[in-house]
């Protein structure tokens, strides 16, 4: 009996180790499967992610040259910036938490983040940001002009900036969330070193970028341990490396390349929205056919800026205006010149043949397939006759700069082309008073709300006085393996905070 006993014992023992065997192998194997990417639970992993590009800059130097494959990869990376945008391009705290404006819109106070550290272990205090926004105005940086006319820049104690300001700037904010914002160690004169949550490892300039993880960052630590940016000759280069694995996302990519992995499972195309617009633009210098108001306004009756948005591959949607849905005093425009062949051509038939023999589109190369389709629009009428010029960039370059041309196809960001139509000396020629007026007023705001207010209202009288044709808001795109996540799919043309993205 005892040992039938003892013999039901051994079995069930063995029976429970071989259960608890069992049980562990499979929650091993849950664990391995399911396991966040480290082991602390922190989301980091030593990953390696891969970015190909078609652009890289000759110097990280952000500071000295305008590059904005510099920029869109230095900030937010690399050196941050006292405040940042989202990406819906709302202004959001940085190194600077919180702000305050006086009621006279004259004075700035910033606090500054406490307990951050340049990759050099230097403190970043208030001294930091005075002496990068003084640089920024001595060297005069690229656009430095939007920090608005600068009395003083103080820092009463370690963690407090106050600027002040002779002139109202209802778009300081937005400019210190830009290069105008970068915070540099005021000790070193080196523009690699930052607070930011990489550090550069390696630049090889106009071919390779790589970037560890600042592991002594304040904030959240990035996810992958380092970063690759390689640049390739063109879409086709770029497009094959992503293809055979030699690199895991192309960032920002064409809508040529988006379009060639539609249709792969193993790829992920993102379509984000930008600032950048497309428009065909009118010369409205005196001797230029566009100087008439009732031209500029015939021109874009006739052209079907709608059916152009809805088939341009890196379009984001009909505009309007100066004004895309990203930014500040945004409103619907695309009803003031509905596509109207018939109106269009009444308008015309004021002239005559003598005043209306032809009209000169000169664009580059890259915008060679939309003027052909705007050349075949205004054709619908009988005059007038369009004489297409498609150039090299340089020949291009040439005759925009010398104002020899009365239609061109550009592309404009928010940042170099919303007072363009405010001042007669830029390329547009543009000379309206009631519109100069609206834009000082826009400038005199004191405030974000009235601001919004008035550019609304100075980009609708642009508008209705058809300065130019705006056609489409563009489009921004990204391509990514599945095994890619965490990156930003919106505004990547301006910048591209990695601390987020990583690969499984």
């Amino acid at each position: 009996m005892r040992s039938t006993r003892n013999s039901g014992l051994v079995s069930w023992g063995i029976f429970l180790g071989v259960t608890l065997i069992l049980s562990a192998l499979v929650w091993a194997g849950w664990s391995i499967i399911h396991r966040p990417s480290s082991a602390d639970g922190t989301g980091q992993s030593n990953a390696t992610v891969r970015i190909g590009v078609t652009d890289m800059p000759q110097s990280l130097d952000v500071r000295t040259t305008p590059s904005n494959a510099a920029e869109r990869l230095m900030l937010d990376n690399v050196v941050e910036t006292l405040l940042s945008v989202d990406q819906q391009n709302q202004v959001q705290p940085a190194l600077a938490t919180r702000w305050t404006t006086s009621g006279d819109g004259l004075t700035t106070t910033l606090t500054i983040r406490k307990n951050v550290t340049f990759s050099n272990g230097h403190t970043l205090d208030a001294a930091d940001v005075v002496a990068s926004l003084q640089q920024a105005v001595t060297n005069q940086v690229s656009g430095f002009e939007e920090l608005g006319n600068l009395t003083s820049v103080t820092n009463p104690d370690s963690s407090t900036v106050v600027i002040t300001l002779s002139q109202p700037n209802p778009t300081l904010l937005r400019a210190l969330s830009g290069r105008l914002g970068m915070v540099f160690d005021a000790e070193a004169n080196d523009p690699t070193i930052g607070s930011g949550p990489f550090t550069v490892a390696d630049f090889q300039p106009g071919q390779s970028l790589t970037l560890h993880r600042n592991d002594a960052y304040y904030g959240t630590k990035a996810a992958a341990g380092t970063i690759t940016v390689t640049q390739y000759a063109d879409d086709t280069a770029v497009t094959q490396a992503l293809n055979d694995g030699t690199i895991d996302m192309i960032a920002p990519a064409s809508a040529t390349a988006a379009a060639s992995f539609a249709d792969q499972s193993t790829f992920t195309v993102s379509k984000g929205n930008t600032t950048d617009k497309v428009l065909l633009a009118y010369n409205s210098d005196t001797d230029a056919l566009p100087s008439d108001e009732q031209i500029r306004k015939a021109l874009r009756y006739l052209i079907d800026a709608a059916g152009i948005a809805s088939s341009q591959p890196d379009s984001a949607g009909a505009l309007g205006g100066p004004i895309s849905p990203l930014e500040t005093g945004y409103e619907d425009l695309t009803g003031l010149f509905p596509h109207d062949v018939n109106q269009a051509a009444d308008m015309f038939g004021y002239f005559s043949p003598e005043f209306l023999p032809g009209v000169n589109l000169v664009v580059s190369e890259q915008y060679r397939a939309l003027a052909e389709t705007i050349a075949q629009q205004i054709s619908q009428v009988p005059r007038p006759q369009v004489n297409l010029e498609v150039l090299s960039q340089e020949e291009y370059d040439k005759r925009i700069q010398h104002g020899d041309w009365e239609l061109t196809i550009i592309s404009m960001s928010d940042s170099d082309g919303l007072g363009s139509f405010a001042d007669p000396n830029s390329m547009f020629h543009y000379n309206n008073a009631q519109v100069q007026t609206l834009y000082a007023q826009a400038r005199a705001s004191t405030n974000e709300e009235d601001y919004a207010k008035n550019i609304a209202a100075y980009a609708r009288a642009v508008s209705e006085d058809a300065a130019s044709d705006w056609l489409y808001t563009k489009a921004c795109f990204t391509v990514a393996s599945t095994s890619v996540s965490g990156y930003p799919t919106a505004l990547i043309d301006q910048r591209m905070p990695l601390v987020g993205v990583t690969k499984s």
